[in-house]
């Protein structure tokens, strides 16, 4: 009977995905059924328990925190600043547009974390400066949807924040460890749009003499005033944790502070700039909580229902090695990404195939890291991209939902080369944990 709930819920969460509903409430209410099928009355205490339990995450207050830094950040304007600036350093270059928008999405990814924010100041800034300048309408569009997916994974991750806490993994370990990978992407990012200039010198034209006519000591002390506070806030944000200084609570309220007198620094702190961020950060989190709620119900009782023992089964009576099994996991976190959203992917998944892989004898920290990996092609995929309907509400009437899926492409195969790279080489992601914390 039980074995028999746990495979309706399963089919009941395939079903409900497709009606539209929102997912908090989707996954709560067939956990919630199941539950009280299964254990009647006692459901009700089990789910205000569940329930209690996240709330009392001593790791999630960091959450809202890091999203209100970011916001703050977003408010002072760094990020036309940064990309005039960065535009005057790889202006002389074919696709210097596009390197300087990899650039700043990389700079904001370690700065906010907020994807969707990104993308859309992406879309708004750096789109029409490409396409005034004649630029291939699928690079434009796939360099601006790619970079914004960075702060899913570079730290300060709002993906890695909630990962952590429900794979029992350091918050800190899981830091030191997406760095790489996460610079990497960046990185073939780059190279990649170097080696289409050089296949295609007219997709991405360099900026004219006139458009770059700045003397260079003008440049580099522009560049300064733009990135430089950033970059204190960051490197002391993220090196408080790493280096074990302070909890990644106490970092984010440092940060959040920091982010607040950059805002007056610049001269943009101001009332409405202020409950903009208050705003954006309760929206932010209050969707994470009521998903992470949601989740926590439906899997705690997926898992007493047998659900668990089910996965494991299916999994382990393949009797394949167990890369292949961890292969398969991949493959359908992939999939879902098609058509779910990372983070209820994270907290549907993640607490019932993690005991497996452990089982296994695979690394958590390395397991959890190359989901994460893995979990920025959700961004991408289509049908459900988000990041693609991002950048569409933004564009010109002339870029079409056809550009942009066609651009995210090649974007999309480097990402799954990444984590082809980090399944192949472990160390990619453990080198840097064992060493800080070694």
């Amino acid at each position: 009977m039980e074995h028999s709930l746990a495979i309706a819920m399963f089919v009941a969460l395939l079903v409900g995905l497709f009606s539209g509903f929102p997912i908090a409430f989707l996954i709560a209410a067939i956990g919630l059924v199941a539950g009280f099928l299964g254990f009647g009355a006692t459901a009700l205490d089990l789910t205000v328990l569940r329930a209690y339990g996240i709330m009392a995450n001593d790791s999630f207050p960091a959450v809202p925190l890091f999203i209100f830094m970011g916001a703050m950040v977003e408010v002072c304007g760094i990020t036309r600043r940064l990309f005039d600036d960065l535009m005057m350093v790889f202006g002389p270059m074919r696709g210097g547009l596009a390197l300087t928008t990899i650039a700043v999405c990389t700079a904001l990814a370690a700065a906010t974390g907020i994807v969707g924010t990104t993308v859309t100041l992406m879309g708004l800034i750096a789109l029409p400066a490409m396409l005034r300048r004649a630029y291939n309408l699928e690079l434009a569009t796939g360099c601006i949807v790619a970079g914004g997916t960075l702060g899913i994974l570079i730290p300060p991750s709002l993906m890695l924040l909630i990962y952590a806490p429900i794979a029992g993994l350091s918050i800190a370990r899981m830091f030191a460890g997406a760095f790489i990978p996460g610079f990497l992407l960046s990185l073939l990012y780059c190279a990649y749009i170097v080696v289409l200039c050089r296949i295609r010198p007219n997709a991405a034209p360099a900026l004219s003499e006139d458009e770059r006519s700045l003397p260079l000591s003008r440049v580099l002390r522009n560049l300064a005033v733009s990135a430089l506070p950033l970059l204190i806030i960051v490197v002391g944000v993220l090196g408080s944790i790493l280096l074990g200084l302070a909890a990644p609570t106490e970092a984010a309220a440092v940060g959040s502070l920091a982010a607040i007198l950059l805002s007056v620094a610049y001269g943009r702190f101001t009332w409405r700039n202020l409950t903009d961020a208050v705003y954006t950060t309760a929206k932010i989190t209050s969707m994470a909580l009521a998903v992470a709620i949601g989740a926590s119900i439906f899997t705690g009782f997926f898992i007493r229902l047998g659900g668990g023992e089910i996965v494991e089964e299916v999994l382990l009576g393949l009797e394949l090695a167990p890369w292949a099994v961890v292969t398969i996991i991949l493959i359908a976190v992939v999939i879902l990404g098609c058509f779910l959203d990372w983070l209820g992917i994270v907290l549907l998944v993640v607490p019932i195939v993690t005991p497996i892989v452990i089982s296994m004898g695979f690394d958590p920290l390395w397991f959890g890291l190359i989901v994460c990996v893995t979990l920025q092609t959700a961004f991408l995929s289509p049908p459900f991209a988000t990041s693609i309907f991002y950048l569409k509400g933004v564009a010109p009437s002339e870029v079409k939902t056809a550009h942009i899926y066609r651009g995210v492409v090649p974007f999309l195969v480097i990402q799954l080369l990444v984590v082809v790279l980090c399944f192949v080489f472990p160390q990619l992601l453990l080198w840097l944990p064992e060493l800080v914390y070694a």
